[in-house]
């Protein structure tokens, strides 16, 4: 070979999208094949992975986004790539109806079919379910979700899991097939699916994934990056209702407005939804955020997911005392949620999970450290539930820090007004929405994890409602946990932060001559 025919094949083994671009044929939506050039949402994740792989040596990827954006073609290229490309290399296609692994299965056969003879390997076995090639002892195998044995005595290196939110096995196939899956570096799971509601295994699975307690990452795909996903907006049209807050949200131009528009309104006729907002089902198939995606209905959230997405976007100046939130853990998938709150600002200066068990003296070592940086920032409050571990917690922290910084809460407690609300937690979670419905504004960091949490209570039977005598009962931690699999942590630590008497906080620093009178509300200014 010469030098340039040797790059050439340098770059067609360390290159997938050089490769893909001259070596794999796609048939898109609107016409005869053509080769595959990455798009956006595509680009994305192979830049996500590309870096999983060689910081780890190893890909463990959770994809969540929204329909036919490219990404199950994306994967089929890689795999197709990476099995061509080594020896003993075994792929596993698994999706979660007959149809859909077909069509998957499919993808390889017309790679394989067109690839150019330069590098196309020598195939053993091509059938229904099975393409093997011989000379390098590598191959896939095809199989559906509705089995529950699948794959369970295999040992697989790559394996590709789609629209894994609507498997009817799930829970098997993690005792099964996931584990067929050898530990060993170059070994690749991807996971991908659009949202199928809250409590299932691909929900578990991504907020454990989102919140760092999994060694899988989570990878979220919005749909507006889809180059596809646009109409032009007839002359003079003006988004009506919410849509033009939610374009201004996500930043998007008026064609890709007008196409979401368009299609949410189409799919708002099966759900009764209004066509002047982005349906609940619009935001599950169509998601401009992973919260977002799995909203079973923004109305019966307690907290708005659009106020709290506003929150994320906006830029508001924070000043005036601090208050520190810390919501110990109860064992269990528990995280220790601790964030501060400065005026309108929620999370500026810390927002965080974690992981110390019922290790209370860990704990209390990390809220003493957050104090020494905080103290002379202007912290004045350390808010911490005292019910269960938070107890001995709190104890703690009386021997190590002065007792006027901290303030011992209990959720289940009175309320300060009772007459209105069942208990503590319920009042500050009342505080915290109206917080958030401010028209001044206010500001959190853009974490889909944080928005989940946020977000977690719902109004509903059995979860926030009205008592006869009109006190309000918010959902508990338990039931949001047995729904949802996952416990609101930084939902919680974050009401937290409406536990102190504001006023008198904002009195003793005015005194102080450190805090500008806001000529607000300092009930929900500060």
């Amino acid at each position: 070979m010469d030098d340039r025919e040797r790059e050439v094949r340098r770059k067609l083994l360390t290159d997938f999208e050089y490769y893909a671009s001259k070596c794999l044929r796609i048939r898109p939506k609107d016409g005869p094949q053509r080769a595959f050039e990455l798009n956006a949402s595509q680009r994305h994740l192979h830049a996500r992975l590309e870096d999983m792989r060689a910081k780890t040596g190893r890909v463990r990827a959770l994809v969540l986004k929204g329909r036919q954006v490219g990404i199950s073609t994306y994967v089929a290229g890689r795999y197709y790539w990476r099995t061509t490309h080594g020896k003993g290399i075994r792929t596993q296609i698994l999706a979660h109806l007959d149809d859909a692994s077909e069509n998957l299965f499919n993808l390889a056969k017309r790679f394989h079919d067109n690839c150019p003879p330069l590098v196309k390997p020598s195939t053993g076995a091509a059938n229904a379910k099975e393409l093997r090639f011989d000379l390098l002892d590598s191959g896939y195998k095809v199989a559906t979700a509705g089995s529950r044995a699948v794959g369970r005595s295999d040992t697989i290196q790559l394996m590709h899991g789609s629209e894994v939110g609507f498997w009817p096995n799930a829970d098997e196939h993690f005792a099964g097939i996931m584990q067929a899956v050898a530990e060993a570096p170059g070994t690749e799971i991807i996971l991908e699916s659009t949202a199928n509601g809250l409590g299932n295994v691909f929900h578990t699975l991504w907020s454990r994934a989102e919140r760092g307690d999994s060694e899988f990452q989570a990878v979220f795909i919005p749909w507006f990056w889809h180059e596809e996903y646009t109409r032009p907006a007839p002359d003079g049209w003006e988004p009506p209702g919410e849509w033009a807050e939610y374009e201004a949200l996500h930043g998007l131009n008026r064609d890709q407005t007008y196409w979401a528009f368009l299609k949410s309104r189409d799919l708002s006729f099966d759900s009764g939804g209004e066509s002047d907002r982005p349906c609940p089902k619009f935001k599950q198939e169509y998601p401009g955020t992973a919260s977002e995606a799995f909203e079973t209905s923004g109305a019966n959230a307690f907290i708005s997911p659009l106020y709290v997405l506003r929150a994320r976007k906006a830029k508001v100046d924070g000043y005036g005392p601090i208050v520190l939130g810390v919501d110990p853990a109860r064992g269990g998938a528990d995280r220790t949620g601790i964030i501060d709150r400065q005026g309108r600002r929620l999370g500026a200066h810390v927002c965080e999970r974690i992981d110390h068990g019922e290790n209370t003296m860990a704990i209390a070592a990390r809220v003493v450290a957050i104090f020494r940086d905080l103290q002379p920032k202007g912290l004045k409050k350390i808010c911490l539930d005292t019910t269960g571990l938070g107890g001995p917690i709190y104890d703690r922290l009386t021997e190590l820090l002065p007792s006027q910084y901290l303030e011992a809460v209990n959720f289940g407690s009175a309320a300060n007004n009772a007459n209105k609300y069942a208990n503590r937690r319920a009042e500050m979670w009342d505080q915290m929405r109206e917080w958030f419905q401010d028209a001044a504004g206010v500001q959190v960091p853009d974490l889909d994890e944080l928005q989940g949490d946020l977000c977690s209570p719902i109004r509903d039977h059995g979860a926030t409602y009205f008592r006869s005598n009109g006190q309000l009962v918010l959902e508990d931690k338990d039931h949001i946990r047995k729904r949802l699999k996952l416990s609101p942590d930084l939902g919680d630590a974050a009401a937290l932060t409406f536990a102190p008497d504001m006023d008198a906080l904002h009195a003793a620093a005015r005194n102080r001559g450190r805090v500008r009178d806001t000529g607000t509300s300092s009930a929900w200014a500060v």
